[in-house]
């Protein structure tokens, strides 16, 4: 069974700060550590935006968010702090997908920066979009030095269906020449007009 992955990202400008992050270090996230089929669980927050916060979670399968200890602490579940807080939130995307390259990899515990890139794309173009991907973008982006791993990611239900996530020894790699050089080809600009919905976020380590 293939491997899964939680991501949320949320834009908290309209929550209260030290209770956002209190919420995340103190409940919501140890919930979730508690749950078994839970992985590495990791706050990052954006390097253009610092109201915007990212929580990853490895999943041994996507089939951990339907068990009943996942069912006890979520959905109609979520704790009073959560309904408190979370409405303060807008969110930026959850996404629940299966982990299709490179095979059972989990994410590296040493990152200082994550890379999130989710979008959709023309179904016309959907299979020379994933050929791209796992021929081309990926294995050019992981040779790049500091990049700690790149894995991609599909959910066939969420908003975005396609989501890469890039673990970096700290997120100015993906700033730097070398990944430009390594991000440009004719191929990507042949089909980067058939993306749709695009959200990059570039992300820190949360330290609290």
């Amino acid at each position: 069974m293939a491997k899964g992955i939680l991501l949320v990202a949320f834009d908290y400008t309209n929550a209260h700060e030290d209770e956002f992050h209190d919420w995340y270090d103190l409940e919501h996230v140890p919930e979730r550590r508690r749950v078994p089929g839970f992985g590495l669980c990791e706050r990052w927050i954006s390097v253009a935006n610092p109201k915007h916060a990212v929580a990853s979670y490895d999943l041994a399968s996507l089939s951990v968010l339907q068990s009943e200890p996942y069912k006890a602490i979520a959905y109609e579940n979520l704790s009073v702090w959560s309904k408190r807080v979370g409405p303060m939130c807008t969110r930026l995307i959850r996404f629940d997908g299966e982990q299709t390259l490179p095979g059972e990899a989990d994410s590296p515990a040493n990152a200082g920066g994550l890379l999130v890139n989710a979008m959709n794309v023309a179904p016309e173009h959907e299979a020379e979009f994933n050929e791209w991907y796992d021929n081309e973008h990926i294995p050019a982006l992981s040779a790049v030095a500091g990049v700690l791993s790149a894995r991609r990611f599909h959910d066939p239900k969420g908003t975005h269906r396609h989501l890469a996530l890039y673990h970096l020894k700290e997120p100015e790699v993906a700033m730097g020449e070398a990944w430009k050089t390594a991000a440009s080809s004719q191929w990507t600009d042949r089909l980067r007009p058939h993306f749709k919905n695009h959200l990059r976020i570039l992300s820190r380590r949360y330290v609290r």
